[in-house]
């Protein structure tokens, strides 16, 4: 049953799932909405540039079947009259037609807005294959479409009817009617009749653009084990980003291998912990430039033996160092005046090395306070109950 859920597709499309059909050109669009658009657009313009276009039109029309002498016995001033009412024509009609291209390219964008992309016209062989043409006819999205067809053409049919039954008087009367007079009546009552069913259109409208986004999100969904490669590929599986750990920690620890020679003085457990430490002229305070526990201390020992650097036992001060100090940092303030103690030992031991004289004292009570070692806290905490 487990199995069976998670290839069921009952997740929402991640943001990359979207933007990848985005950048596939699959994105959700209304038919519905942009035929009303544009029909709706073309009657109001209709209704606003009719009377205008018409008259241009008719006079270019007689203009150009208006025949005098010259014309009848020479073809080039027919051919020049030809052109300029052609040109002319589209002059006229050129206002019309950049609204509907305007409403055509801007209304699609209210679902699915903007997306520019050549993959949807990319040559695609698998649409070719008969099978999937099949599977499409015989489609939840091809029956829906067959729906819809027949409601427009229910609704739409029904209503144009309605309206001319209705009409049907004035519709005979027009044969009555100047040619003139009739045929601006009759221009009249074919746009309103546009009008009255392109407004009908409404309610398709209202049902295909949440249906169509319905659609398309639900195509998108995703199945658990998709959302869990997805994220396993955006974010990086757990092999590969420890296998990435591992090697920025080893990295990290050759560049503090390589500063342990430049180290005046390592201070150990002996074993548990080493910690290495760095003080130069104009330093505000003493910085931590390795340190380790266990192995890596066995290894930070060897090297600064190996370059001759002091290594001093002092447990507390060592366990204070690596549990409050940081790799390239300052110690703490509060080890200042232990690791004052221990560098002026070390300055002083290299001096007795180097030219004799009195050996220094090895400084056996450092100044470390309880709270920063932690088995001196242990100690503390377990004493009332031994005492107890």
């Amino acid at each position: 049953m487990a199995e069976d859920s998670d290839l069921e597709r009952t997740e929402p499309a991640s943001a990359k799932r979207l933007s990848m059909a985005r950048d596939d050109g699959n994105i959700p669009r209304s038919r519905e909405l942009s035929t009303f658009a544009v029909t709706m657009t073309g009657v109001a313009l209709l209704m606003v540039l009719g009377e205008k276009i018409a008259l241009f039109l008719s006079n270019t029309m007689r203009q150009l079947f208006t025949f005098d002498q010259t014309v009848v016995h020479s073809v080039e001033p027919v051919l020049v009259r030809f052109k300029e009412s052609i040109f002319g024509a589209l002059w006229a009609l050129a206002p019309f037609f950049a609204g509907l291209a305007l409403v055509a390219i801007f209304v699609p964008m209210l679902v699915g807005g903007w997306n520019l992309t050549f993959k949807a016209i990319e040559p695609n062989f698998g649409k070719l294959n008969p099978l999937s043409g099949i599977k499409r006819l015989v489609s939840l999205n091809a029956a829906t479409e067959g729906l819809k067809a027949m409601l427009k053409s229910m609704l739409i049919g029904g209503i144009a009817t309605w309206y001319i039954w209705n009409e049907r008087a004035e519709i005979i009367g027009l044969l009555t009617l100047p040619l003139e007079t009739g045929m601006v009546k009759m221009s009249q009552m074919i746009i309103h009749t546009f009008f009255i069913v392109t407004f009908a259109m409404i309610l398709l409208v209202a049902l295909d653009v949440p249906y169509q986004l319905w659609s398309y999100h639900k195509k998108l969904r995703m199945t658990k084990e998709e959302v869990k490669q997805e994220y396993k590929e955006s974010e990086g599986s757990p092999e590969v980003k420890g296998r990435i750990r591992q090697m920025q920690r080893e990295a990290a620890r050759k560049r503090m291998m390589q500063e342990v020679p430049k180290a005046n003085v390592i201070v150990t457990n002996p074993t548990h912990y080493a910690v290495a430490l760095k003080y130069d002229d104009g330093m505000r305070a003493p910085q931590v430039v390795a340190k380790g526990s266990l192995k890596l201390a066995e290894k930070i020992i060897e090297s600064g033996k190996e370059h001759r650097v002091t290594v001093m036992r002092s447990p507390s001060f060592a366990r204070a160092l690596y549990f409050h100090s940081e790799l390239g940092e300052d110690i703490p303030p509060q080890l200042y005046s232990a690791a004052a103690q221990v560098l002026a030992y070390v300055f002083q031991l290299k001096n007795y090395q180097s030219s004799g004289g009195v050996a220094p004292v090895f400084p056996d009570k450092l100044e470390v306070p309880d709270e920063l070692d932690p088995l001196s806290k242990r100690k503390q905490d377990s004493a009332p109950e031994e005492s107890h």
